[in-house]
């Protein structure tokens, strides 16, 4: 339970931290306001002529008698939409991140130099087209696995009571986990530490994790909260990735939150 309380932690703490930059704030909004524009345009769009796409799928239920096909094309209809709502949350840290990479890169270093105990940050050494390879193919990865969770969900959804009780909670915790995946990548990557290896750190610290990405992607689920939350999201998962890397980590004094109001003011 320790390890619960203290993911938490570490993700108010990343909102404090952003709360006192607003500049890295205020930069780190971008991404996630394009990315959100990009998800209501498809969702809109699937929403409008979701009842035609289905009716075009399904042409084998075109003689099927009132009600009964209205009833089967307004359930598969309302099914596509609950599933791209479902991977939406779990796709939109990844192509968050993906185009905000520049972006995020710069604020985990900056939140590396404000808590290391000598001030510096570690650094990939690599050029941006190869951080930007590497991302996307990790992204692509892990969206790949969230996947195959989320249609394993889905399909035990049907399940009596099963699905309607133990399947949520498993949903929310598989979300939280790929989450801050994602999001302790950004520090992790420009540390050198690849997608095996950090798969391999985020299970053996599986509360500290939930603790972190539950909570995370339950506020994902409300409008434009993501949008807000993100920044905040990449500099707790930089702190957490400190912790999980075995890093020092400098611990604030309410003189440094000061001056940091201060700076960022």
């Amino acid at each position: 339970m320790h390890d619960l309380g203290t993911g938490f932690r570490y993700l108010l703490r990343g909102q404090r931290w952003v709360a006192r930059h607003g500049k890295q704030f205020g930069f780190g909004l971008i991404p996630g306001l394009i990315t959100l524009v990009l998800y209501a345009a498809a969702l809109t769009a699937l929403a409008l002529w979701g009842t035609d796409f289905v009716a075009w799928a399904t042409p084998f239920a075109d003689d099927w008698t009132s009600p009964w096909l209205g009833l089967f094309r307004g359930f598969l209809t309302a099914v596509l939409f609950a599933l791209a709502l479902l991977l939406s949350v779990l796709t939109f840290t990844a192509v968050t991140l993906l185009l905000g990479q520049p972006f995020y890169e710069n604020l985990s270093e900056k939140v590396d130099r404000d808590v290391s105990p000598d001030g510096t940050a570690p650094e990939s050494g690599l050029p941006l087209w190869r951080e930007l390879l590497i991302s996307a193919r990790d992204s692509l990865r892990i969206v790949a696995r969230a996947l195959v969770w989320a249609v394993l969900l889905f399909a035990l959804g049907f399940v009596p009571f099963i699905g309607q009780t133990v399947v949520p909670v498993i949903g929310f915790l598989v979300t939280g986990f790929f989450l801050t995946e994602e999001l302790t990548a950004v520090a992790m990557q420009r540390r050198g530490v690849v997608l095996r290896d950090r798969l391999a750190m985020l299970r053996s610290r599986k509360r500290l994790i939930w603790g972190f990405g539950t909570p995370l992607g339950l506020a994902f689920l409300v409008p434009f909260v993501a949008v807000f939350l993100m920044p905040g999201a990449v500099a707790g998962a930089t702190l957490m990735a400190r912790d999980l890397l075995g890093e020092e980590t400098r611990e604030e004094s309410p003189d440094d939150e000061d001056q940091a109001a201060a700076v960022g003011r």
